[in-house]
């Protein structure tokens, strides 16, 4: 049983039966009282977040027994999206909820990290960065050299950003995964 001292970022706890991670955690020592933690909490499987303060010494609960196994994203199919577990070759079809906002920036025989708890998917954790290649956008114009201008551009995978104004359809870029932002041009 675990209590409020051990709390932590990416904590995973069990809070009525449900896997929740602590997001986010401050530790506050009143002048007067009793120490308390106020935590974020996100449940790992509806997504719904709460704030909830513990005071010191409490009892929180169990730790949440979270696997992570190493996938391999195959294809999808309209809202199924099919992984292959890498060490059994057994495969697993994920719904487009389960995916996430991952699936803005998922190709063809990308690795992941699976996140099952007991036997059901709950969650992908994907690369922090992936290339992708810009199918559409505007071309690049001589003399368009205006600092930090930017223009729409549409990726292989359908997720659409802001990319600088020198970068050209067909070309390869480096995205930011968590923000889901440009980094830089690959050099081919």
């Amino acid at each position: 049983m675990l209590d409020a001292n051990s709390i932590r970022k990416n904590l995973k706890i069990l809070i009525d039966g449900d896997p929740w991670i602590v997001t986010d955690f401050q530790f506050v020592k009143p002048g007067k009282g009793q120490a308390f933690t106020r935590t974020r909490l996100k449940n790992m499987i509806t997504g719904n977040a709460m704030d909830k303060t513990y005071k010191s010494g409490e009892k929180i609960g169990e730790e949440a027994n979270v696997d992570e196994v190493e996938m391999q994203f195959l294809y999808s199919q309209g809202d199924r999206y099919t992984f292959m577990d890498n060490n059994t070759y057994e495969q697993y079809e994920l719904t487009e909820e389960q995916v996430g906002e991952a699936k803005k920036f998922l190709i063809d025989n990308m690795t992941v990290e699976a996140l099952f708890f007991g036997t059901k998917a709950i969650g992908l954790e994907i690369p922090n960065f992936v290339e992708l290649e810009i199918t559409e956008t505007d071309p690049a114009v001589k003399g368009d050299t205006v600092t930090g201008a930017t223009k729409p551009a549409t990726l292989s995978t359908g997720h659409v950003l802001n990319i600088p104004l020198f970068i050209n359809a067909g070309e390869w870029i480096v995205v930011d995964t968590r923000t889901g932002g440009y980094v830089e041009r690959v050099k081919k």
